[in-house]
């Protein structure tokens, strides 16, 4: 019965065919992602900038353009319930950690302090492409999946050794072999099929490599918010294996920039151009 079950809940990941357990529908995970909205909110009430102020513009800008190629992105890929039917949402907040998360339902968070390494709307297109790679591949689902599993072999350790010697040793060993590994085999997913779709929206995937340098030269200069321990041990994959991955990843993403001889990128990147030019003008006169 329990491999019955546990084979039903076994599928593949859009893009890396990864084969993974998820026990939750996308329908749970995204009510999930509502509610989770709503607490992050009213967390940051006081520092959410308002949806006409600059920084919020360009991100739903940018974001819609990546939303657009994740739709197309499940049709590729035949992976139409990777992905609510939910609207993205895009929430600025001002703070300085350089950072931004997901949410299941897609909600998406960008933090100011992530200006500092992030310079234009390509590089950004990166961030907004791996958080949308996030909800693609249904990660929050597959995690909570996870913690399932693990919950139920460490009442299994338990009722083996109930004097807790057994469940002392799971833990650590819970974390470094199968959590950490699986955090940061998420994150290097998010990144590749990030990659593709900030590069089917026609933003320049060289754009990724130099935010990350950017941090990368940060964290060496001892800079401890964007400092990461020994990647054996971390959520993510490290500076040096993220832009390794990048090179590796470049020629395919420059191929489908290229698409048609470039012309329709080229053609997509004048609208963008007369997009941000309307949209400076129009804060512009705001400001008058």
């Amino acid at each position: 019965m329990c491999i019955y079950a546990y084979n039903s809940c076994l599928d593949y990941v859009p893009y890396t065919h990864r084969k993974r357990f998820i026990a939750t529908s996308p329908e749970w995970e995204a009510r999930t992602g509502h509610d989770q909205y709503q607490t992050y909110l009213k967390l940051y009430k006081n520092d959410v900038l308002p949806k006409d102020h600059r920084a919020s513009v360009t991100v739903a800008r940018v974001g819609s353009r990546i939303a657009a190629a994740a739709k197309d992105f499940t049709r590729m890929h035949n992976a139409i319930n990777s992905i609510n039917s939910s609207p993205f949402t895009y929430t600025v907040v001002r703070s300085d950690d350089a950072n931004a998360f997901v949410l299941p339902g897609n909600h998406v968070f960008v933090m100011t302090g992530l200006f500092k390494y992030v310079h234009n709307e390509d590089e950004l297109a990166s961030i907004l492409g791996h958080e949308t790679a996030h909800n693609l591949a249904r990660h929050a689902g597959e995690r909570v999946s996870q913690n399932l599993i693990v919950k139920m072999l460490s009442y299994l350790a338990l009722m083996i050794d109930p004097s807790g010697m057994l469940f002392s040793f799971f833990v650590p060993a819970e974390a470094l072999f199968f959590s950490l590994p699986h955090s940061r085999e998420h994150e290097i997913e998010a990144d590749e099929i990030g990659f593709i779709l900030s590069s089917e929206a026609c933003y320049d995937p060289h754009a990724a490599k130099k935010v990350f340098a950017r941090m990368k030269h940060d964290a060496d200069d001892g800079n401890r918010s964007v400092a990461t321990p020994p990647e054996f041990v971390s959520t993510h994959p490290g500076y040096d294996t993220r832009l390794t991955n990048f090179d590796q990843w470049m020629p395919a993403a420059m191929e489908r920039f290229n698409r048609d001889d470039g012309q329709k990128c080229f053609a997509i990147r004048q609208e963008m151009k007369r997009a941000r030019s309307l949209a400076a003008k129009m804060h512009d006169n705001e400001r008058r």
